[in-house]
């Protein structure tokens, strides 16, 4: 049963119009937001191995963040995808120790100055 502050907690993080996928440190899908579930549908699910729709490429690069996130480093850029017209960074989620319990990936979208005033949402909702 959830508590009132996990209800609102969640409330809050569907609310936001970005995806978030939270991956534990075994690289273990625990969590996506509701915008996260409409974009990626059945490609990721909760309780999956990240790495069952990313390669092993994607998988190296995945585990040297983590290194770097268990050495100190908080959010760290990831790439720029000229396809989605978006930047990438990798952020590590700390419990109150300060020790690394997961990670998710952040995109950042570059508006243009014709249209500066979209929501944001809406630019989420129509991005595949």
């Amino acid at each position: 049963m959830e508590t009132i502050k996990e209800n609102i907690m969640l409330s809050i993080l569907d609310a936001y119009p970005y995806e978030i996928v939270f991956v534990d440190l075994d690289h273990i899908v625990r969590y996506m937001n509701k915008t996260a579930k409409r974009h990626y549908g059945d490609r990721v699910k909760i309780g999956a191995s990240l790495f069952n729709c990313h390669n092993e490429n994607a998988r190296s690069k995945i585990e040297a963040f983590l290194e770097r996130a268990k050495a100190g480093e908080d959010e760290m850029y990831e790439n720029y995808s000229s396809v989605k017209g978006e930047r990438e960074f990798f952020v590590p989620v700390r419990n109150e120790a300060g020790e690394v319990i997961g990670y998710f990936e952040r995109h950042e979208v570059y508006w243009k100055e014709d249209d500066p005033r979209e929501p944001v949402g809406d630019y989420w909702k129509r991005r595949r």
